[in-house]
């Protein structure tokens, strides 16, 4: 079998073709997903991405899975992993619930809540308000963001502790080359601010709502269903993390982790088959 692994990020498989952005290995290919899949028709068995689709806008969404299916074998699967819009509404409403009725515990957990429904489409500077949130010195409910998103929730508090060293301190680490490269960002930065102006802000919100971060859609169960049925898919179904018509899946742990936890918990997880 040949499988595909589209916007792949650190989680990939040596014995896969791994598209990315950023190649952060040898084993992928850096590749512009919003350029198309760069690839023959009916060149793979598989093709599975992993909160990928969100982050193109609903037209440009739907272009992308006519790619998944045209590289696609007949009978070949498609793999989709989303953020489930209607889990996460559903929580946030639970949350909203039981904070109306008093429950301090959750009044803790509210605004993780809300950033977790609105951030990603709304920030205006990288990591948005999720950030500043992982920023604190000590976060009071992490047990229960973990248990929402999964263990990337540790990395992004490491990051955030991170971003607050000291710009010296973040430094010192850098090769010579990495540090002659962030002085000539800097320089870039403050000609851009010396010649913008007030208009420099508007160039920062601009670059990061063409970077790839922001998320443009959010779909559920039934809007994912029709956009796959859009593109020609057929026999479409929603299914668990390890559960997959692709082949000794759970062994991957492309959406598990090593102690079978679910990798992204809040996922919307679907597969359809090319006719």
């Amino acid at each position: 079998m040949r499988c595909l692994n589209l916007g792949c990020g650190t989680r990939f498989r040596p014995d896969w073709v791994n598209l990315d952005s950023i190649a952060h290995s040898s084993g992928i290919i850096k590749h512009d997903l919003q350029k198309g899949i760069p690839f023959d028709d009916d060149s793979f068995d598989v093709v599975y991405h992993s909160h990928v689709l969100e982050h193109f806008p609903r037209a440009a969404g739907y272009q992308f899975m006519q790619e998944c299916y045209r590289v696609l074998r007949p009978q070949g699967t498609v793999r989709v992993v989303v953020p489930d819009l209607e889990q996460i509404t559903r929580a946030y409403l639970t949350t909203l619930e039981k904070c109306l009725a008093g429950d301090p515990i959750w009044r803790v957990n509210y605004p993780w809540m809300l950033l977790e429904l609105l951030d990603q489409a709304t920030r205006n500077h990288t990591g948005g308000d999720m950030l500043h949130y992982f920023s604190q010195p000590n976060i009071p409910n992490l047990d229960f963001i973990v248990g929402r998103i999964g263990s990337e929730a540790k990395y992004i508090a490491e990051m955030a502790q991170a971003q607050r060293q000291s710009s010296d301190a973040r430094l010192q680490g850098l090769s010579w080359k990495a540090l002659i490269r962030h002085r000539l960002w800097q320089l870039r930065e403050f000609l851009y601010r010396l010649v913008l102006r007030s208009d420099y802000a508007a160039l920062q919100v601009g670059r990061l709502r063409l970077s790839g971060e922001i998320h443009y859609c959010m779909y559920d169960r039934y809007s994912l269903h029709q956009l796959l049925s859009d593109c020609g898919f057929t026999d479409i179904a929603v299914c668990g993390a390890a559960q997959s018509q692709i082949p000794n899946w759970a062994a991957l742990r492309l959406d598990t982790e090593p102690d079978g936890s679910v990798y992204k918990p809040d996922s919307l997880f679907m597969e359809a088959q090319k006719r």
